[in-house]
């Protein structure tokens, strides 16, 4: 989490950016401390059949600037990465615009979780399949491959194209910002498992849903890492010095971070509390911490 502001630079709304061969962008208008300069819709294929990847917030123009970039051509899936409100409800508008299936992440919806420090759950979400990981969908140029990555959400997919070697990692990995992880559905321990299981892969660019391509992905994921474990060393330290509330350990850990962010702080710190009572590491009673005997 840096923080970071847009560019002062209009960006490309509701325009078509061609990326590469098989993959263009389009900019939905909804930008935010969270969503940077907006949700990015991916649309993937250069044939007759084409897929969608987070169709994005439901907005009028950001669908039709979908629509204008599909042409004439055929949507072959609507994949959404999760399903937070930033990223799916344009699907239930795709669908009935054009009768295309619904394919990727699975349905969740959480009543209550907490103060949020993103956008909620899309209760509106219908998938008609939901992909497995390593499971693939295909079109007449392009195979899209499920890389599971719990740990933004538990639902969360990255999705792989096989024939450029590039990543739509959603949210999982952002090319401005690290994501935020919000109990109860975020959890720690598998979005750490789900970085070093990217890690490991050998994609050339990564396409988040928010943020600039990555065109370094395993160096920005080793720094990423790093800045988990030298998050998780600043919350042991904090507690050394008596600090033992999460609320007055974001002031000192997150100096500098633009204080809109520090709700989103707050979750990710009790994330990272969670994963180290889990490993034996600290102990709490209701909002108090402690190391661990």
């Amino acid at each position: 989490m840096t923080g970071m502001e847009a560019s002062d630079s209009e960006p490309p709304f509701g325009e078509a950016e061609q990326l590469e061969p098989l993959v263009r962008r389009v900019l939905a208008r909804n930008p935010s401390a969270f969503t940077y300069t907006g949700t990015q819709t991916y649309l993937v294929g250069a044939g007759d059949a084409v897929a969608i990847i987070d169709p994005g917030p439901d907005e009028p123009d950001h669908v039709a600037a979908i629509l204008r970039a599909v042409g004439n051509a055929r949507i072959a899936a609507i994949c959404c990465t999760h399903t937070h409100k930033d990223h799916s409800p344009a699907v239930a508008t795709l669908v009935e615009k054009t009768g295309a299936p619904v394919i990727g992440c699975a349905f969740l919806a959480l009543d209550d979780d907490g103060p949020r420090s993103d956008a909620p759950f899309d209760q509106s979400y219908r998938p008609d399949r939901v992909l497995a990981d390593g499971e693939a969908l295909s079109g007449p140029d392009w195979t899209l491959t499920a890389v599971a990555t719990p740990g933004h959400t538990s639902n969360h997919l990255c999705f792989a194209l096989e024939e450029s070697h590039a990543l739509f990692t959603g949210d999982h990995v952002m090319g401005w910002s690290t994501t935020v992880v919000s109990p109860p559905d975020g959890d720690m321990t598998a979005y750490m498992a789900s970085l070093y299981k990217i890690y490991e892969r050998k994609d050339r660019v990564y396409y988040p849903a928010h943020g600039p391509a990555v065109e370094k992905p395993q160096q920005l994921v080793r720094g990423m890492i790093g800045h988990r474990k030298q998050r998780e060393n600043q919350i042991l330290r904090q507690i050394e010095q008596g600090v033992h509330e999460i609320p007055a350990m974001v002031p000192q850990m997150y100096k500098g971070v633009d204080q809109r962010l520090w709700p989103a702080a707050e979750r990710s710190v009790l994330a990272h509390l969670i994963d180290l009572e889990g490993r034996g590491r600290v102990l709490r009673e209701g909002e108090h911490w402690a190391l661990a005997a």
